[in-house]
């Protein structure tokens, strides 16, 4: 029996609902938002299925088409350790994208160490009975790199064939006879490799007739004067031109594998040939060449972030096709068989790189590990804005290692690159196979930060920003307000890889408000055979930029150099150097309060140069110069060239005796005094060869050409020290120091 009378029924009703309202207060937001943290997906190297946690991965495309189905949180996808070996890229889009404040994030596990890999095994070597061994390689492209045990093979290359044997014509070359090619056994599978200035070309022969040899087209006509789109209208380093010195080497000839950790690549049997290093033993070792071009491309993306994931043997696989390889600048190069005149640049053809992001908005890249590749590390293209790679390690490139914006002076708004950042990483060993190509390079970029980086062995330029020399539809460009502070080059513009023309930073285009600052330069085209290698190089068209407290020591030739008038109002000011330089060119470009000359770095550009880079490192200490104070004299004057321009701490000035028989440079420090080290640098046009360095105690020879500079290592106690050639000539020096 109801024992509540219906008139009672409200009461309880309204008593019910105020309770239930008050239960729903204290549980806190609704139900339907108690699941809101974030998805954690799990891929591994051998996942497959759909259910992508901890227990049963998925692979990274079933990660990744799972993670699609995530709404209204964040979500994870964290990989374990291991190779994601691929054979085609993993592609993200749109659709991978953060979405109303939620994030993505694709990321290592805690702990582990993911690489995606774009790397083939080679297996099954046999020895032949002259110490080489041989594998057999599947289908697919021709293999330009090896690795083995980690650790990068050489394709087998010959020696330099100078201009007057191998002469480079537009239609190919002489030199078949004198170089052995002429009697190769497969003399198509061979490349030449080229070196002009700043320029760098590799071309496959496709043919003998005497002693000629041709090679691949388009390749060998973008590398001649054989079109008018080779670059600007003034240039004049294609391998036909008066600046060419002949072959760096011939490479990729059985007949060429003479030294350990070689290795040729037969496209007749689809083989490859190792002489192994002193330890190796191929039954055991693990041979991995790239196969796959890119690893993981993001196009059109935002709001995405990865997190130390690896990137290891992807291929680049242009330079083995007819297309070669025909360098322009900082490793682009000129393709295709026809085209627009390009004077400019615009349509040049980056490499291709480990991870590419196209379009990309609020991508972060961090923790990265870049190693072993044939081409380049990452490129940031096509619009991608306010995004970043940070915290990375470069190492063991073929290219170069990171690439940022495009060619276009003007973009349309959508394709304008704007607001990225490369912080805090390393770069090291990059350009190792095409070595015109620099360590960080960025286009027609707005408001790029390159910061506290760290960049060491480099044979072209570190840092180059801008495009465009001073062609006229380059002149008005998006270029502005960048920043290039605090990074570390060490050197870099290396003397041993034959380029030329470039600097630790370096700069095209007018750049309003741009600044560099805080940087520490040490030994950029150090040791040169040429007056060459910059600290700083404001090249062509650079205008409005600041040059600021940077610490610039050891540099081949200037600490900074903008020569073109057309390169206007660049102030640089408060920098510290051991050198001097020529006035700046250009109108309205000042130089104002900068520290020049210095034999000892004070306290505050120590700090400014232990503090930059991406991680603490010593600077190198300049050595006193007793020279700087001693008396200087030659045996004659040549002109206005005299003995004092060798100790005025400015390595862009020259002495110059007349030609004659036993002249000599020297320098009188006043009283006995001990020595341990003296540097040689040699003049402008490397004039000082075949010579003596005598002190009161002895003399040491110097065969061949002194170089920027020539170290004599020695221990005594002299108050006079000698350059004096051995025959008929002349002495030049730029600077000659002396250290206690």
């Amino acid at each position: 029996m109801n024992r509540f009378t219906a008139a009672a029924r409200p009461a309880v009703t309204a008593l019910l609902a105020a309770a239930l309202l008050l239960l729903t207060l204290l549980a806190g937001p609704p139900l339907a938002h108690a699941d809101s943290g974030p998805r954690t997906l799990y891929a591994a190297p051998h996942g497959q299925g759909d259910t992508c946690t901890r227990a049963r991965p998925c692979s990274l495309e079933g990660a990744r088409d799972e993670a699609r189905t995530v709404t209204g949180r964040d979500t994870r996808v964290l990989l374990r350790s291991g190779t994601y070996a691929r054979t085609e890229p993993l592609r993200l889009d749109a659709r991978d994208s953060g979405r109303e404040g939620h994030t993505v994030t694709w990321a290592a596990a805690p702990g582990a160490r993911p690489v995606l890999s774009g790397g083939r095994a080679l297996t099954g070597w046999s020895r032949n009975g002259d110490g080489t061994w041989t594998a057999d390689v599947p289908d697919g492209g021709a293999p330009r790199q090896l690795f083995v045990d980690g650790e990068r093979a050489v394709r087998a290359r010959g020696a330099a064939c100078a201009a007057d044997v191998c002469d480079a014509t537009k239609e190919g070359m002489s030199g078949a006879r004198a170089t052995g090619i002429a009697d190769w056994r497969r003399p198509t599978d061979a490349e030449a490799v080229i070196r002009v200035r700043w320029r760098n070309y590799h071309c496959r022969v496709t043919g003998l007739s005497g002693d000629d040899l041709t090679f691949a087209q388009p390749c060998w006509t973008n590398s001649s004067s054989g079109t008018d789109r080779t670059g600007p209208s003034w240039d004049s380093t294609t391998v036909d031109s008066d600046r060419y010195a002949g072959v760096a080497f011939f490479e990729n000839a059985v007949e060429l594998l003479d030294k350990p950790g070689e290795f040729v690549w037969d496209s007749g049997a689809r083989t490859v040939t190792y002489l192994p290093r002193k330890g190796e033993d191929m039954r055991r070792a693990r041979a991995v060449t790239p196969h796959t071009e890119q690893l993981l491309v993001i196009d059109g993306a935002h709001d995405l972030t990865l997190a130390g994931l690896g990137f290891a043997h992807a291929a680049y696989r242009q330079p083995g096709t007819d297309e070669g390889y025909a360098g322009t600048q900082a490793g682009l190069t000129l393709t295709g068989a026809d085209g627009p005149v390009d004077h400019a640049g615009r349509h040049y053809t980056k490499p291709s790189a480990a991870l590419t992001v196209r379009g990309g908005r609020h991508i972060t890249v961090e923790r990265a590990r870049f190693t072993h590749l044939g081409g380049a590390g990452a490129i940031l293209e096509a619009g991608t804005k306010d995004s970043s790679i940070t915290r990375s390690s470069f190492t063991d490139l073929s290219s170069g290692a990171l690439y940022v914006g495009d060619t276009e002076p003007r973009p349309e708004e959508a394709l304008a690159g704007e607001r990225n950042t490369v912080s805090h990483n390393t770069v090291r060993e990059a350009g190792v196979e095409y070595t015109d190509a620099v360590g960080i390079w960025a286009g027609y970029e707005a408001e790029l930060t390159v910061d506290h980086n760290t960049l060491d062995h480099l044979p072209y330029s570190g840092v180059s920003v801008g495009w465009g020399w001073n062609q006229p539809e380059a002149r008005r460009s998006v270029l502005r307000d960048n920043k290039v502070t605090n990074n570390r080059l060490t050197h870099v513009m290396e003397v041993s890889h034959g380029q030329h023309d470039g600097g630790a930073v370096y700069t095209q285009g007018s750049q309003p408000g741009t600044v560099i600052s805080g940087n520490y330069i040490n030994r950029s085209g150090y040791g040169n055979t040429e007056r060459d290698g910059n600290g700083i190089y404001l090249d062509e068209q650079s205008s409005h930029l600041r040059v600021e407290r940077n610490v610039i020591t050891r540099v081949g030739y200037k600490w900074v150099s903008n020569w073109a008038d057309y390169g206007i109002e660049n102030t640089v000011s408060g920098n510290w150097t051991d050198t001097a330089a020529p006035d700046l060119g250009g109108r309205g470009s000042v130089m104002t309060g900068n520290h020049t000359g210095l034999d000892e770095l004070p306290a505050q550009a120590l700090r400014t140069a232990v503090s930059a880079g991406a991680g603490s490192a010593p600077a190198e200490h300049l050595r006193r110069d007793l020279a700087r104070t001693g008396t200087p004299s030659q045996s004659s004057d040549d002109g206005s060239a005299a003995a004092s321009r060798a100790i005025d701490g400015d390595t862009t000035t020259d002495t110059r005796t007349l030609r004659e028989e036993g002249a000599w440079w020297r320098v009188d420090l006043g009283r006995p005094r001990h020595v341990s080290r003296i540097e040689v640098w040699n003049d402008a046009s490397m004039t000082t060869a075949d010579f003596d360095v005598t002190t009161d105690t002895g003399t040491v020879h110097v065969t061949g050409e002194a170089l920027r500079p020539t170290l004599v290592e020695l221990a005594c106690t002299t108050r006079h020290v000698t350059i004096k050639a051995t025959g008929t000539g002349r002495v030049a020096l730029a600077q000659v120091l002396v250290h206690p």
